[in-house]
């Protein structure tokens, strides 16, 4: 394998320094009221989405949501009772064209406790700002290696980019180890008995802002997992074109050539500057 050179290595150093980027100044604060003056900012609206919610508000108003000139207000509740009011709010977005890809799958919205304060569709995360959760598994192997997915030209985001071997965010139901196994059978054929060998490294925390869309606030609970030389990925889903084994120098390059998804380059840069040591 050829090392990692001083330029690469600062550059990837350089970039995960820049994982968890703050909103801009005009999005819109999104606060979780637990009443009195107990809140918590839980999300981020992008402004183009601002005065058709607010006249969709005025005109047909929702239980526990309120919007100011300068926030809005998720007032707390049983969480079945704040996810239906917000599954109302995204739903209404989606007619009006700002939540595209819709999946009809749930994603959990959960406090610092680790308590799941709602459920709701996960193509609006974004549109939102909330914080979603999706776990990464980096597949390399002894010859120094990392197996790449091409994601499938029909997702609805970033297709046709470099991911890793497996990923994918963490349904409502799940914990980012049963996600983990899920993924890497889903998208890469990788065996149970093999799977289970998942090595838990950490988690990311990446944010960013989504131009014309909304706002990426993600926990990226990363796994390593050790495979065989002869092993050979099969995508079983349709969400994965193909698949490359590479070098560590080249899984570098690319990431620096920006052909990764944003989150798959976090975890990969990661991986390659741990092996790095």
């Amino acid at each position: 394998m050829t090392a990692l050179s001083t330029s690469t290595i600062a550059a990837l150093e350089e970039m995960l320094q820049n994982t968890a980027r703050s909103a801009p100044a005009d999005y819109m604060p999104i606060y979780l009221l637990r009443g009195g003056t107990d809140q918590e900012m839980i999300g981020h609206l992008n402004p183009d989405f601002i005065p058709y919610l607010q006249e969709s508000l005025v005109k047909e108003p929702i239980a526990l949501v309120s919007m100011g000139n300068d926030r809005l207000i998720i007032q707390m509740g049983r969480p079945k009772d704040v996810s239906v009011s917000l599954h109302q709010l995204a739903n209404r977005m989606r007619l009006g064209g700002f939540i595209p890809g819709w999946r009809n799958e749930d994603f959990a919205w959960v406090d610092q406790h680790g308590h799941k304060s709602f459920h709701l569709e996960r193509a609006a995360f974004r549109t939102f700002g909330f914080r979603s959760m999706a776990t990464h598994i980096n597949g390399y192997t002894k010859q120094k290696t990392i197996w790449l997915g091409r994601r499938s030209e029909n997702k609805a985001t970033d297709p046709g980019r470099l991911d890793n071997i497996a990923a994918g965010g963490i349904a409502a139901d799940e914990t980012p180890w049963v996600c983990a196994k899920r993924e890497l059978w889903e998208e890469a054929g990788v065996p149970p008995q093999i799977a289970d060998e998942i090595e838990p490294i950490g988690r990311i925390h990446m944010r960013r802002p989504i131009s014309g869309r909304g706002f990426h606030d993600e926990q990226l609970y990363v796994y390593d997992l050790e495979l065989s030389d002869n092993f050979i990925p099969t995508n079983h889903d349709g969400e994965v074109s193909g698949f490359i084994e590479v070098s560590y120098a080249e899984a570098a390059a690319r990431i620096l050539a920006d052909e990764f998804t944003s989150d798959a380059a976090f975890v990969t840069a990661d991986f390659l500057l741990r092996r790095n040591r």
